[in-house]
């Protein structure tokens, strides 16, 4: 993730004991008693990578409790993301008085049923993507980009995000993505200034897709 994001980001990538690493006692009352193991690893890379981000930002390594709906809960004057998949997790942490929010997610590139495209696609999306060229599967990384999208999203404004309600645009020769926010859903924030438009960058690498974007200050 370090080469999508800015030098204001830091970023930590899991190594092989980062998946059965430490918890500390706030993060391990959010994992609970009964997560599955696959759960337990994703968790707990995600907490050792955080942690490590926030060292390399000359920072101590506090915890990084989870909220009621699974949100990491970052450390007064911070910000952050984590984000896992099969095989993949990475933290990414920057002090608040740099930017407004990160977000970043990874998916592994394979095809999507009809049903999920329906889901996550608007239709002007789908058009667009059947003319970018083949050999990727365009909509995984729509997917991934709208996940990062949210991630910036809801800390700032603090409310859902469908997939529906941002619209990503695909530059696949620059690498990167633009989210245009439905201006319903922009209107009826609480917040001054909540952002509507999101621009970040995407990756493909094998069978890895990864995304990330940054919300400047205001």
């Amino acid at each position: 993730m370090r080469d999508l994001l800015p030098a204001a980001v830091s970023v930590a990538v899991a190594e092989g004991a980062d998946w059965v690493g430490e918890l500390l006692p706030e993060e391990r009352a959010g994992l609970g008693e009964r997560a599955v193991e696959s759960r337990r690893r994703d968790f707990t890379a995600g907490r050792v990578c955080a942690r490590r981000a926030m060292t390399a930002l000359g920072l101590p390594a506090t915890p990084v409790p989870a909220a009621p709906n699974r949100a990491p809960v970052w450390p007064t004057g911070l910000i952050g993301t984590i984000t896992h998949t099969r095989g993949y997790c990475a933290a990414a942490v920057a002090r608040r008085a740099d930017l407004r929010a990160v977000g970043m997610d990874a998916e592994r590139h394979r095809e999507l049923d009809p049903g999920v495209r329906r889901m996550i696609l608007r239709p002007e999306e789908a058009d667009r993507l059947a003319r970018l060229p083949a050999g990727v599967s365009w909509p995984v990384v729509v997917f991934s980009a709208k996940e990062t999208v949210y991630k910036v999203w809801h800390p700032v404004v603090g409310s859902w995000l469908d997939f529906l309600d941002a619209t990503v645009d695909l530059d696949p020769d620059t690498g990167v993505f633009t989210a245009r926010i439905d201006p319903a859903r922009v209107s009826a924030a609480t917040v001054a200034d909540p952002p509507s438009v999101v621009t970040g960058r995407f990756v493909i690498e094998g069978d890895l897709v990864r995304t990330a974007a940054v919300l400047p200050l205001r």
